[in-house]
């Protein structure tokens, strides 16, 4: 059975409409309009155990919204939910102390508290045994390397320690499920790269199920496997990250350097991205690579050749911004068709 199983999730919010002017407020009492927004949207898909997976969209794209039903904080307007056999939204102590939920944006432990005492107070709260809760802090504070940061006040501590805490906050009672809403967001580069090797070894020594949104993509390619990938709340691609690239991107880099200045104009051979006197970068459709590298070869003196994939952060930001533009152009032809109706 698999850890998360999620059938045609769907939450639908009502916002009431109301017309403008006291003849707007009167109807309003009489009979109310309501506009609805749809942030998950027939959501479907399985989690196996052990597996870490990136839950990719934009701003307002429905992940936190599914996270949340997953956790048991939203009920769903529709649709079903598993995860390690529990209705999440049935809030049932035996599924609360198997996951565990962690917002980069929400502090869960206590500012005004040492680290190591806001930590008993989940102890206290989950009934860990305090010798097997003193083995599991030393444990996750030596991974962490915040051994020497226990007894500080939480306020004092930097946005990367208090991160550091609000993980071991949420791994005490060493949970089954993990779900990871912007765990990296706003920390600096060392500290993210921290994170990222603490989540990666916890994962492969304990097989935790991860579920993961971030919006920076080194995050994504470093701990995922999989990719789940969510927009306007519908789910339109679950797969290797590696497989957007050969799905959405229909294009490839060429990184060539030549043995003197070209003198001629390379943009003939595709779209110029960074150009010296001696190197240029080209974006080439994916189908015309070796015949374009052939041309290239034949017209320069090309001391050195190298052909890679579009980053992945650019496809995926393409890609938003390709169905961003659908989607407003579909409510557009919508809203005129209902008017002319």
């Amino acid at each position: 059975m698999p850890a998360i199983e999620a059938s045609g999730l769907t939450k639908v919010y009502r916002t009431y409409r109301k017309e403008r002017g006291l003849w707007g407020s009167i109807k309003g009492l009489i009979k109310r309009r309501y506009d609805e927004t749809r942030a998950a949207d027939q959501v479907s898909f399985k989690i196996e155990e052990g597996e870490f997976v990136g839950f990719l969209g934009p701003n307002g794209a429905g992940k936190t919204t599914v996270l949340k039903m997953l956790s048991g904080l939203l009920n769903p307007t529709s649709g079903n939910a598993r995860v390690l056999g529990f209705v999440p939204w049935e809030r049932r102590n035996e599924m609360k102390r198997q996951f565990s939920l962690l917002m980069g944006q929400k502090n869960a432990l206590w500012w005004d508290l040492p680290a190591q005492e806001s930590l008993e107070l989940n102890r206290a709260i989950y009934g860990i045994d305090r010798t097997r809760f003193k083995k599991v802090v030393d444990g996750l504070s030596d991974l962490l390397e915040v051994q020497d940061k226990m007894n500080v006040m939480v306020r004092e501590l930097s946005l990367g320690e208090r991160m550091k805490m609000e993980l071991i906050s949420a791994l005490i009672h060493e949970p089954r499920v993990l779900f990871l809403d912007e765990p990296t967001i706003g920390l600096d580069v060392v500290s993210q790269k921290r994170v990222r090797e603490f989540l990666r070894i916890y994962n492969e020594e304990h097989r935790i199920v991860t579920l993961l949104t971030s919006h920076y993509m080194q995050d994504i390619e470093e701990l995922c496997h999989r990719v789940l990938v969510i927009d306007h709340g519908k789910i339109f691609f679950d797969g290797p990250l590696a497989q957007i690239i050969d799905r959405f991107s229909g294009r490839k880099i060429l990184s060539l350097t030549f043995e003197k200045e070209a003198t001629r104009d390379l943009s003939a051979f595709g779209e110029v991205t960074e150009q010296t006197p001696v190197s240029v970068q080209l974006k080439v459709p994916r189908a015309q690579v070796t015949e374009t590298c052939r041309q290239l070869l034949e017209a320069c003196d090309v001391i050195d050749i190298n052909v890679q994939e579009v980053p992945v952060e650019e496809v995926i930001r393409q890609l938003f911004g390709e169905r961003r533009e659908d989607h407003r152009a579909a409510s557009l032809a919508s809203a005129e068709a209902a008017q002319a109706s």
